[in-house]
């Protein structure tokens, strides 16, 4: 006969996705960390808000469902990169407007020293 836990799940699926029950912490971002080569350890440094208890069992859950985690994780990479290029076209003009702006009153000085530097750091490119 099989046991039956009742233990209560880590890791619980929201309409955010996969996250750590009762955070707001998504598998995705340790995803994030794991394809950056990252090791376990400076993994768990960027989470202090969580357990101990709560970095092992996202961990764990990633390992066991691998697969599944891969899939979903490549989803929202894709998702978040179509939504920032769709800002980033909505918000080209605004930008191109702002720039176009003259140096506040009195910060003409600072100003040209901003754009000085900018420039310098443009020719590097």
């Amino acid at each position: 006969m099989a046991s039956v836990s009742n233990q209560p799940k880590k890791v619980i699926r929201t309409e955010r996705g996969l996250v750590i029950a009762g955070t707001r912490i998504t598998v995705y971002q340790f995803m994030d960390y794991i394809y950056g080569g990252y090791a376990r350890s400076l993994i768990r440094q960027h989470f202090p808000q969580i357990t101990d208890e709560q970095f092992e069992a996202a961990m764990s859950y990633i390992e066991t469902n691998r697969a599944e985690v891969e899939t979903e994780y490549q989803m929202v990479v894709k998702n978040d990169e179509e939504i920032r290029q769709y800002w980033e076209k909505q918000n080209r003009e605004c930008f191109a407007q702002i720039a176009k702006l003259p140096p506040p009153p009195g910060q003409e000085t600072a100003w040209a020293k901003l754009q000085a530097a900018k420039a310098r750091l443009e020719s590097k490119s």
